[in-house]
């Protein structure tokens, strides 16, 4: 095996181990903040597995004579931290909580996809056979929340003051107007990121639609006698214009990209399916249309980025100096 594909397989293995130990450091108190006892019993359901992610990427990494990143694990536990503390400090907590998980799912779930691959390249069957065990509890935990979708929905309107529920779908329009103007920072800057034609297609194909997503999401705030929320905005624009530094500084940018942007657009589904809810709630049949409108252009996209994923990790690959 090429010395350079051997320390790419480590490399993602590290990623792997550090991005499980941010997951527990938020499954640990994911259950206590679900404020419904079904997604709390599956939070601590998962939990046990992630456990078990945790150390079957760790002893891969022993066996080949390498150790998990303690750097690279602090900084991913003490993310993890932070979000919860971010959920807690919101009233809809149960819904941050779901998106977020949503997303975190796809983000490992892609991650686990990118890695098998280059086992795969490198001819490491226990490795490939590890990584697609994963994957597949990830997918199906993201199978799970999914379906609970209706439970989290209705528990993030159990936090809520009942007399500011006219004041939600307000609320919940600025943060995906917010969401989107991060979505198309991301979006402007990736084709030219990630050295593989039919991915830059994909990212710019999207970044035509997230633009009409925004302006969309805009137009029912302001029907609704509103507006985006400047700040919110400009803070969630930041927030892409340091990620897109992160992956510059990374030589297997592709692969990274492609992942987040996966996580990325189940960040949004999430989003929407509750605003969707938000909107039926208050009898607003337009937003409804519009948000069903969104929802499908975002989950087909999901679809055409996880179609890349060999795509991306050839990319990732050539970027480190593997070729053949």
């Amino acid at each position: 095996m090429p010395s350079e594909l051997s320390e790419q397989l480590t490399s993602y293995l590290t990623d792997a181990h550090s991005i499980e130990m941010q997951a527990l450091a938020q499954l640990r108190t994911a259950p206590e903040l679900a404020g419904d006892p079904e997604l709390g019993a599956m939070f601590r359901d998962h939990l046990g597995e992630t456990e078990g992610h945790e150390r079957v990427t760790r002893d891969l990494l022993e066996a080949r004579g390498a150790a998990p990143s303690k750097l690279k694990d602090v900084v991913m536990g003490v993310g993890g931290k932070g979000f919860l503390l971010f959920a807690r400090l919101n009233p809809d907590t149960p819904g941050k909580l779901f998106a977020h998980a949503l997303s975190y799912e796809a983000l490992e779930l892609a991650s686990y996809e990118l890695l098998a691959r280059v086992a795969v390249r490198a001819g490491e069957p226990g490795a490939e056979g590890a990584a697609l065990r994963i994957r597949d509890e990830e997918q199906s935990m993201m199978e799970r929340l999914q379906s609970k979708v209706d439970r989290a929905f209705e528990a993030s309107m159990r936090a809520h003051p009942r007399d500011d529920e006219a004041e939600l779908l307000p609320k919940y329009l600025a943060d995906a107007h917010a969401l989107e103007e991060q979505a198309i920072q991301l979006l402007e800057r990736a084709p030219k990121l990630v050295d593989d034609a039919r991915l830059a297609s994909v990212f710019a194909d999207h970044l035509a639609e997230t633009r009409d997503h925004a302006e969309l999401v805009a137009a029912r705030l302001e029907a609704l006698g509103g507006g985006p929320s400047k700040l919110q905005d400009a803070v969630m624009r930041l927030g892409a214009l340091n990620w897109g530094a992160f992956f510059q500084g990374h030589p297997d940018t592709p692969g990274k990209l492609t992942a987040f942007a996966f996580a990325f657009e189940h960040l949004e589904i999430g989003g929407y399916e509750l605003l969707r809810r938000v909107a039926a709630r208050v009898g607003d049949a337009e937003t409804i249309s519009t948000v069903e409108t969104i929802l499908a252009q975002e989950r087909a996209a999901a679809g055409r980025i996880a179609a890349g994923f060999d795509a991306a990790a050839e990319a990732s690959l050539r970027a480190v100096g593997v070729t053949g």
